[in-house]
């Protein structure tokens, strides 16, 4: 009876699934990339810091992309560390996952961007998507050069310069938010975030890149520094181990578990929508065993 309770119990507790993720592009930069890209003055491996250079300069057409295989659409996590050594006045840093055209005027493209114009050294997330429909948030206060139905209104929030950033975008698939953060490197600490809606489920991106391509402004301008830990994952599922219980002189009983599917959910903070976390189902079914089992004890003992 005590074995039979414990295998009953250990059910739920074994169809309990670990949210996992799938990785489509990852890159340390511990050796050459071997990125596609024209201008190897501009765009290149540094062995010595092992970080990917980059020199982004307007009208040159210049870019530096690394293809990113079997992205189906739905949900993903796009992520990376940048420093900007400098950046003129006109120039931009943009880092992106896209199609094969690389313009910030052509969907479908995620594009992060690191400005210094009219605003000073403002943070922007830009999207295009596959319907060319364009919507894009900076973060300076009063979003007075944005687009879209949602408009970041907290107060402006600037970068530094030979600071390391860590940037995360991430696609919530089921709520058509597209999502950025933006956090120091060294403290963790998140300097800016905000969302946009797609109105579109997002799809046929299959490059994640470096360009120039549709920025028309003045040459001789430069937004230089480096990348690095570029990462892009989609979610995946992954089965828990089969529970076996082993009594002495019973048989091994193998519990098969299923596969729950775990809903996507964003990484952005308030005024973002929020997840509710799941309760743990572990402890409870602990618990649970140990009374039955106390049970199944004591009416055995009466029985004697």
């Amino acid at each position: 009876m005590v074995v039979t309770c414990l295998l009953v119990l250990a059910c739920p507790v074994g169809a309990q699934s670990a949210q996992s993720t799938n990785v489509l592009y990852q890159n340390s930069f511990s050796t050459d990339p071997q990125w596609v890209t024209q201008c190897p003055n501009y765009f290149y491996w540094d062995p010595g810091l092992e970080m990917y250079h980059f020199s982004i300069e307007p009208s040159t057409g210049c870019y530096a992309y690394a293809p990113v295989n079997n992205y189906e659409g739905g949900p993903f996590t796009f992520e990376y560390d940048v420093i900007l050594n400098s950046i003129d006045e006109g120039a931009t840093f943009r880092f992106g996952f896209s199609g094969a055209d690389m313009n910030p005027g052509k969907g479908p493209n995620v594009l992060t961007e690191f400005t210094n114009a009219k605003f000073g050294q403002i943070m922007w997330l830009h999207l295009v998507t596959p319907g060319n429909k364009m919507v894009e948030v900076n973060s300076e206060s009063g979003d007075t050069l944005s687009s879209g139905p949602a408009a970041y209104d907290g107060p402006t929030v600037k970068y530094e310069l030979n600071k390391t950033y860590h940037v995360t975008v991430n696609y919530n698939g089921n709520q058509k938010i597209l999502s950025m953060k933006v956090n120091e490197k060294m403290s963790g600490k998140e300097i800016w975030g905000y969302y946009v809606n797609t109105g579109e489920d997002l799809s046929g991106m299959n490059r994640v890149y470096l360009a120039s391509i549709g920025d028309y402004g003045m040459m001789s301008t430069y937004a230089k520094g480096y990348i690095d830990n570029v990462r892009i994952t989609v979610p995946a599922t992954v089965t828990a181990t089969p529970t076996r219980v082993v009594t002495a002189g019973t048989t091994v009983i193998p519990v098969t578990t299923a596969t729950t599917v775990p809903r996507p959910t964003t990484t952005v903070q308030t005024p973002y929508p929020a997840t509710t976390p799941a309760s743990p189902l572990t402890g409870i079914s602990a618990v649970a065993a140990l009374g039955v089992t106390g049970v199944c004890i004591g009416l055995l003992k009466r029985r004697d």
